[in-house]
């Protein structure tokens, strides 16, 4: 690969956030959101920030992206625009990148397990590989820990991870990502495809869920409760 680029990391502090007012937010989640936490527009200008990191660090190597699904969905759509759009106007004969998808299962409502259980892509074909991970976000980072040696047990040519969120959290294991879009307080958060118990992934804005939202979709105790960390 071309080379390494220092890791950089966009830092939202503790107890920031903005107005409802001052964005649209859908109607029906206004009495679920405790305030914004990252507008669209500056999601949208980060993502394109660490597509042109990655291309850097890549250089002419075919990047082998897998999306962790669902949350990271989002993510991945737009960081494979513009990772084509740089592809497009840069002087090159390789193929820019492939993808796979994978589920990877590891919430129960709002509460990270630390059990990784996966589905979706046949690994084996990872083999030989520029492999990068696309996730939404590392919480405690135990899912990552479990899922990588998963995967390098197919003898990739590289593997990384690049997420766009990575919350601080004093349960994290130390896990950090490659590739980051922001640090993010130790608040649960929803919209851009991010969920809680399937919900708000519609919102184009990632924000903080207040306790009406938690109590409003808790799921029942008697029904399955456990989403992916995507």
């Amino acid at each position: 690969m071309a080379g390494e680029s220092e890791r950089c990391v966009m830092t939202i502090p503790d107890g920031s956030g903005y107005s409802m007012d001052h964005f649209l937010v859908p109607y029906h989640y206004r009495d679920y959101v405790d305030r914004i936490l990252i507008p669209s527009g500056l999601i949208m200008d980060r993502v394109e920030k660490l597509a042109e990191t990655i291309r850097h660090d890549y250089g002419n190597e075919t990047i082998h992206l897998v999306c962790i699904l669902k949350g990271g969905s989002a993510f991945f759509q737009d960081l494979l625009q513009r990772l084509r759009l740089f592809h497009r106007y840069h002087e090159s004969s390789g193929v820019p990148f492939t993808f796979d998808f994978l589920r990877v299962k590891s919430y129960n409502g709002t509460e990270s397990t630390g059990q990784c259980v996966i589905s979706g892509a046949d690994v084996t074909r990872f083999r030989g590989k520029h492999v990068l991970l696309v996730e939404d976000i590392i919480d405690t980072g135990n899912t990552m820990t479990q899922l990588i040696p998963l995967l390098q047990a197919n003898e990739p040519a590289s593997l990384k991870v690049a997420s766009l969120l990575e919350k601080r959290t004093p349960l994290s294991c130390g896990f950090l990502a490659d590739y980051v879009g922001f640090s993010i307080p130790d608040e649960f958060v929803i919209g851009y495809c991010l969920d809680y118990n399937d919900v708000f992934r519609d919102m184009s804005h990632i924000c903080v869920i207040n306790q009406t939202g938690i109590d409003q979709f808790r799921k029942p105790p008697s029904a399955p409760t456990q989403e992916e960390e995507a």
